[in-house]
């Protein structure tokens, strides 16, 4: 049987750089954002990690879905599938890496390799067109 992992996840860009972020022990970036608790939707969920992880809120009138992304998930068993549903959105307050992150980066497209693979896949499929 397929695990398959739902995930929330945060696109914001800065001309050509992407914001990316890095757990506590990890060795590669993510988009932020996280795992989808038990009843709540990817839109809960996608304000609630932003605000866990970067000490920001999200604007809600500005929440826009860009579409969903599964792959392997990076350090996950064979066979488990990670499925991001990525969003746009503005936010208020100031950026600051809180809870896990251990830090923040603005990484560019030639610095695509530090994120884990399904961060490289969905930059690239958004940004390279």
């Amino acid at each position: 049987m397929v695990k398959v992992i739902e995930t929330a996840n945060w696109i914001l860009r800065d001309g050509a750089k992407i914001l990316s972020v890095r757990s506590n022990g990890r060795d590669r970036f993510y988009l932020p954002g996280g795992k989808i608790d038990p009843g709540e939707t990817a839109r809960d969920a996608i304000m609630r990690e932003i605000n866990e992880e970067l000490g920001v809120d999200l604007v809600p009138e500005t929440i826009r879905e860009l579409g969903t992304f599964a792959g392997q998930g990076h350090k996950q068993p064979d066979g488990a599938i990670v499925r991001m549903t990525c969003f746009v959105a503005d936010y208020r307050g100031t950026l600051s890496p809180a809870r896990e992150i251990a830090e923040l980066r603005w990484l560019t497209p030639r610095e695509r390799n530090l994120m884990a693979p399904m961060g490289q896949k969905i930059t690239a499929a958004l940004f390279d067109i």
